[in-house]
């Protein structure tokens, strides 16, 4: 089993930026890749980056690439995403996932754990 908790987010201005952190705890070993995912209101939500644990790859969506950035602190157990830059476009609620998985998918559906979720809103 494990769950994941989120902490950041808020309020900021356009062209700030945000830190949003994913701390994981219980059985560490069902984790092989962890995802950061949106959703506005509306609409579906959407994949935003997510990185490999082997190989600290990461990937992003091409609306976030060069202003987002995902890394992971391992004796922490926790995963960050970095939000710089940020558009009002980005408002949205923010999920990690987390799962033993081959690959980054790029869709929730593989994900078996999930965040709380956490409210980012740019401001104008």
């Amino acid at each position: 089993q494990v769950q994941l908790v989120q902490s950041g987010g808020g309020l900021v201005q356009a062209g700030g930026s945000l830190r949003l952190s994913c701390l994981a705890s219980g059985d560490s070993s069902r984790i092989s890749v962890s995802g950061w995912f949106r959703q506005a209101p509306g609409k579906e939500r959407e994949f935003v980056g997510g990185i490999k644990y082997s190989s600290a790859s990461t990937y992003y969506a091409d609306s976030v690439k060069g202003r987002f950035t995902i890394s992971r602190d391992s004796a922490k157990n926790t995963v960050y995403l970095q939000m710089n830059n940020l558009r009002p476009e980005d408002t949205a609620v923010y999920y990690c996932a987390a799962g033993l998985l081959l690959g980054v998918p790029t869709v929730p559906a593989p994900y078996r754990n999930w965040g709380q979720g956490t409210q980012v809103t740019v401001s104008s």
